[in-house]
């Protein structure tokens, strides 16, 4: 199984599944994304074994490219992990501060965001695609962090994942205007003469709203290997019928 790994140490580990032609559709690990949902469970029991806990210990999001977000703990362990149906509904962002669990959020071009805070060990995963950008799900649920749970931005760490890169992210004026909209997106817009197409960098949009949260840029990582064209992505822009990545936080 391909595993990309962000951070692998005693206290903390975070990474996203790779796609994988040797695993069943492709390392697929969406259970709302697939052909065989038997295959997907397969996939994700591979992946627990290799993070070594329980896939009852995952905790999943039915996600809606919604700004909404949830403190999860251990009292939720496998929810959405075996079926879909009891993943948190119209959720689009997980953080806790237990132990043990696998927060898990899923992506196909989208931008997965994993946060940790070195100081509390509250670890969180964030899926932020164009329309949770606009909502501004990574602001709003940094904001929480650090207003209502008291984080310190200077103890928060940000691993931005792989995710389609601006080259390959073409869409049309609407949603450039939105970006537009957020008074700080323009410089990681251009419009693209040729094919009468804006280009938007999601994960640079991001990238701000996490420093306008406060979190010095240091603190700030960006994968940026390229979901569409890299061989190891799902990309729904390239295949409406994609798999997903797991991107994955845990404390352990």
């Amino acid at each position: 199984m391909k595993l990309k790994f962000y951070a692998n140490e005693e206290s903390f580990i975070a990474g996203m599944t790779q796609k994988d032609a040797a695993e069943p559709e492709n390392n697929n690990m969406a259970l709302h994304a697939c052909e065989n949902p038997q295959m997907v469970l397969a996939n994700r029991e591979k992946l627990a074994h290799h993070l070594n806990t329980p896939l009852a210990h995952f905790i999943c999001a039915n996600q809606t490219h919604s700004a909404n977000f949830r403190r999860v703990s251990k009292a939720d362990s496998g929810r959405g992990a075996i079926y879909a149906k009891d993943a948190f509904a119209d959720t689009d962002a997980l953080y806790t501060y237990d132990s043990g669990l696998v927060l898990c959020s899923f992506a196909a071009d989208c931008v997965p965001v994993i946060i940790r805070d070195r100081k509390t060990g509250l670890v969180g995963v964030i899926h932020s695609g164009w329309q949770g950008t606009i909502k501004e799900i990574t602001l709003k649920l940094l904001q929480q962090l650090i207003e209502v749970e008291k984080s310190d931005p200077d103890d928060l760490e940000i691993q931005i994942g792989s995710a389609i890169s601006q080259q390959k992210f073409e869409v049309d004026q609407d949603v450039y205007f939105k970006f537009d909209a957020l008074g700080y997106a323009s410089e990681f817009m251009f419009y693209n003469n040729a094919s009468s197409k804006y280009h938007i960098d999601n994960q640079a949009v991001v990238k701000r709203q996490c420093e306008l949260a406060g979190i010095p840029s240091e603190q700030i990582d960006i994968d940026r290997t390229c979901t569409f064209s890299s061989p190891d992505g799902f990309s729904y822009r390239e295949n409406r019928n994609s798999g997903r990545h797991l991107i994955f936080a845990m404390k352990k």
